[in-house]
């Protein structure tokens, strides 16, 4: 199989790494035998099963067995077809390594453009079975604004964001009405440098322009904002829920950090039901619904005031 796999290999279709084909070669032996005994018993109108494993062995690196090898696997090469094909897998390697950081980043770049596309399960607060908010269900049907603020936290509503570099507030004193705020943290979030693959399949690395870094800050921004309503109507009977995008900058007057708000929007729930959220522009999206957001593509996000209902 070794053999096979490295004279058939093609770019597209490269040969299987030596444990692969290993476990193959086990696979296709225990099917010859497997299928042989079968028919042994069948000749002999004997009822038995027979079935095939695949094994794998735990090898010690220090074996004295590895000092002096003394069974060759796959062809042999002459040292100039040997250093040749080095030469070769190593490029292959290679090509396959920036093949890879090129989909990671383009997977990256998707995911910052696609955080709304997901969401919470809807809470049933008539019907509530988890122990922790079941003991909460009464308080917040009555419209207890504490009990929203304690469902926020022991459902860990935004955790899955954080991971975004999102910081969350969370208040409201209107049972119809959530208040989340969070920190952008862009310098964290976006990417500074581009990934692609030159035309010989290298990868080549550049320095992100500053629209597509503005462009990917805008939708990145606009996504977790319609990901947080989405959760917070997921988890709550809320009417409205203002979201806040903020981020820290220094004030290049005092030298200090201050947080601006960037964007500022209300969402209702009624105009959310109708909404296909895998088709949408976030941008689009939240520009919308009342909002307050001056971005420019070449300058990116200006200071705003926050929204009130």
């Amino acid at each position: 199989i070794l053999i096979h796999e490295e004279t058939a290999a093609t770019d597209k279709a490269p040969a299987m790494p030596l444990e692969t084909a290993v476990a193959m070669s086990q696979g296709q032996i225990g099917y010859w035998l497997t299928q042989a005994i079968n028919n042994a018993f069948t000749k002999k109108n004997k009822r038995a099963k027979v079935a095939t494993v695949i094994s794998q062995v735990v090898v010690d690196k220090n074996d004295s067995a590895f000092k002096n090898p003394t069974k060759p696997i796959g062809q042999f090469y002459s040292e100039k077809e040997a250093k040749a094909l080095a030469k070769q897998q190593a490029a292959n390697e290679s090509a396959e390594a920036a093949r890879q950081r090129v989909a990671e980043f383009e997977a990256a770049v998707d995911e910052l453009r696609s955080i709304h596309k997901v969401c919470d399960i809807s809470v049933d607060w008539n019907n509530v079975r988890e122990p922790g908010l079941k003991a909460l269900s009464g308080r917040i049907l009555k419209g207890d604004t504490d009990a929203y603020l304690e469902a926020v936290e022991l459902a860990g509503a935004f955790d899955d964001l954080v991971e975004y570099g999102s910081e969350f507030e969370v208040g409201t004193d209107d049972p119809d009405v959530l208040e989340v705020e969070f920190v952008i943290n862009s310098e964290e979030t976006i990417p500074e440098k581009v990934l692609s693959l030159t035309e010989t399949g290298k990868l080549s690395e550049k320095q992100m322009s500053a629209t597509m870094h503005y462009e990917l800050l805008q939708d990145y921004v606009c996504s977790t904002m319609l990901r947080i309503a989405r959760d917070s109507f997921a988890l709550l009977p809320v009417k409205k829920v203002v979201v806040h995008a903020s981020d820290i900058v220094v004030n290049t007057a005092t030298g200090n950090d201050e947080q601006q708000t960037y964007v500022s929007a209300v969402f209702d729930r009624a105009a959310f039901d109708n909404i296909n959220f895998e088709r949408i522009d976030p941008s689009d999206t939240v520009g919308s619904f009342k909002c307050n957001m001056d971005f420019k593509k070449t300058k990116g996000f200006k200071p705003v005031e926050k929204m009130e209902v």
